[in-house]
């Protein structure tokens, strides 16, 4: 299993509700409590939300910190103060250390059926969803960063998170 396929969903599920990561380790401290994204989870917004399209209540993980070679259950809650349609997308960039291991951007209409919505995406959104954490991850500290936007390029949301696995 590739590591995208742990990352997407978890950073969609989050995105979608209102990307991946409950992956702080228990002793870390973040550098803006105000950027925080609400339930137990290490996830940061980019920066203050106001204008952000996707308003996200709360994002939990269970366990958190996930754990190699177990499932991850995320729960999410979130609303969309605007309609998202098909040509929406995310940049994502995941780091290794200093190591780039993925760039890319996606589809996020494409990536919203992992979860069972469909584009248009609108209103107020729960989302549950299981996702198998490889035994194969290797241990070390990644970086994610999940920049979504509109398929006229305003901005749904913005989402970092350092994963720490041992």
């Amino acid at each position: 299993m590739h590591f995208t396929t742990f990352v997407l969903p978890l950073l969609v599920t989050s995105l979608a509700s209102a990307k991946s990561l409950s992956l702080f380790g228990s002793g870390q401290q973040p550098l803006d409590a105000k950027l925080d994204v609400p339930g137990d989870n290490p996830l940061q917004f980019c920066q203050t939300t106001s204008d952000y399209i996707l308003l996200i209540q709360k994002v939990d993980l269970a366990p958190n910190p996930p754990k190699s070679g177990q499932k991850l259950l995320i729960e999410a809650a979130g609303t969309f103060t605007e309609e998202v349609e098909e040509g929406a997308y995310i940049n994502l960039s995941v780091k290794y250390g200093l190591i780039t291991l993925i760039r890319m951007r996606a589809d996020l209409c494409d990536q919203m059926k992992e979860v069972d919505e469909t584009c248009p995406l609108s209103g107020a959104k729960v989302i549950k969803k299981e996702v198998d954490i490889p035994k194969e991850v290797p241990p070390g500290k990644y970086t994610v960063l999940a920049d979504v936007y509109t398929k006229d390029d305003e901005q749904i949301t913005c989402l970092q998170a350092t994963v720490h696995f041992g």
